[in-house]
């Protein structure tokens, strides 16, 4: 099939690049000049493990193009993904949907022939009524249905989450839409993934709502490591014994400095005030939000603690910087808050992160002192702290680094690390939620 996608950000790469791989003819189209002529050269704007080669690969067999003009890539499509970005509205939280609506304007004038439309960005409920009424408006004889089909991405997986989905989710319930949605998407039946079929409202809130527990999931944990330490007991043990419960699950209950990236605080954002719109509060949501943007700050305060209380002067190695292993992503990365609680408190901050060090760089403020690698960072450190689990990070020569550091005092703000061979190798220690460790040696 001929499809085209809008945007070459995240989602849209990854979606292209993958359509592409199962055998479809794509058209990927954006307006950044810049972006535009370093995909068509090779490069990609964006760091996601196996994506350059996809992408190169399938540019290399003419099923994968990159252009600005947004009409030759809509005239002959069979369909046509939206994939801009909704980023949080200043002053309120809302989706800001201006990028959305804006391609549904460019777009009517291109339609040729049935075609299916198709909101692949993240979208309140009631955008795809919108998205149509813009089209009908602009173009009154389109012949073309608007479908919602969220994408379920995790960065740093998206390509296999994208090629072994647990489900696809397809709202539409015009027949044609439905039997174009299901040819794009054949190639994945024999992987035997499901696809739900429902209307197009319901599609665009499971999005949110799959979204904002997840992140309830991290946030409850959390919690729960706090009581942990105040207890005495072990948060490890205690998501073990919950995860076990297949009612519950494993996944997302690993507890840390609280969730970040580009999804789960706009998302979050967005339900809560969808719901406060249609006079459905979700305060539970509402909770999350709150609790979690406490919890970054917190965790510098952690680390201040675990000095002895008063940190000014004094050099805190960091890490990991992103919000997440496997990807360069700094959207609202934990390492942002802690950063800054740092600095307030007077310490002085060396960093290292293998991949998200140019994102860093624009995001966190001046004074930091960016590394080339992990033993670089702690040389001279009073404090050395895990922010993002990379595997770089978890097996350290732990030995080297007591020898480099002014003194020994580690915070694994991700539980990566043994505490007994921590302890072992002559530091004090520091996790989250591991309330019956013995913190050093003495």
């Amino acid at each position: 099939m001929k499809i085209a996608v809008i945007g070459a950000g995240y989602v849209g790469l990854v979606t292209g690049a993958c359509f592409a791989d199962f055998g479809h003819e794509v058209r990927c189209i954006d307006t950044d000049p810049r972006k535009i002529e370093s995909l068509r050269s090779g490069g990609v704007p964006i760091y996601e493990p196996g994506l350059a080669e996809l992408i190169a690969s399938n540019v290399a067999a003419d099923r994968l193009k990159f252009d600005m003009d947004l009409g030759w890539g809509v005239r002959d499509a069979d369909a046509v993904f939206i994939a801009v970005g909704t980023p949080s509205r200043r002053g309120d939280g809302h989706a800001d949907l201006s990028y959305v609506y804006q391609v549904a304007k460019d777009i009517a004038a291109e339609l040729q022939g049935y075609t299916v439309v198709v909101t692949k960005s993240t979208v309140p409920v009631g955008t795809g009524d919108e998205v149509e009424r813009l089209i009908r408006e602009t173009r009154p004889d389109a012949d073309f249905t608007v479908a919602s089909n969220p994408e379920f991405l995790r960065e740093g997986a998206a390509i296999g989450d994208f090629k072994r989905p647990d489900r696809i989710v397809i709202g539409t319930t015009d027949p044609r839409a439905r039997e174009v949605m299901s040819e794009v998407y054949r190639p994945l039946f024999l992987n035997q993934a499901p696809i739900l079929f429902t209307d197009r409202r319901t599609s665009e809130l499971t999005k949110y709502a799959a979204n904002a527990f997840l992140a309830t999931k991290i946030t409850f944990i959390n919690e729960i490591a706090d009581l942990c330490e105040e207890a005495g007991a072990n948060v490890q043990d205690v998501a073990r014994g919950m995860g076990l419960d297949n009612r519950i699950g494993s996944k997302f209950l690993h507890a840390g400095p609280g969730f970040g990236g580009s999804c789960f605080p706009k998302d979050v954002s967005a339900l809560i005030k969808t719901g406060q719109d249609y006079g459905a509060p979700g305060r539970i949501i509402e909770a999350v939000a709150n609790v979690n943007d406490q919890r970054k700050r917190a965790m510098g305060r952690k680390i201040i603690q675990a000095a002895g209380g008063d940190i000014r002067g004094k050099t805190v190695a960091l890490l990991g910087l992103t919000f997440k292993p496997n990807t360069d992503d700094m959207r609202d990365a934990p390492s942002i808050a802690i950063t800054r609680a740092l600095k307030d408190a007077g310490a002085n901050i060396r960093a290292f992160d293998p991949v998200g060090m140019e994102q860093a760089r624009k995001v966190i403020d001046e004074g930091v002192v960016f590394c080339k690698d992990p033993y670089e960072t702690v040389a001279g450190a009073d404090v050395v702290t895990v922010v993002t689990e990379w595997d770089v990070f978890r097996a350290l020569d732990l030995t080297r680094v007591r020898g480099l550091m002014k003194s020994a005092i580690l915070v694994d703000l991700r539980n990566v690390y043994n505490p007994t061979d921590v302890i072992k190798a002559g530091f004090t220690y520091t996790g989250v939620g591991r309330g019956q460790v013995k913190t050093s040696a003495a």
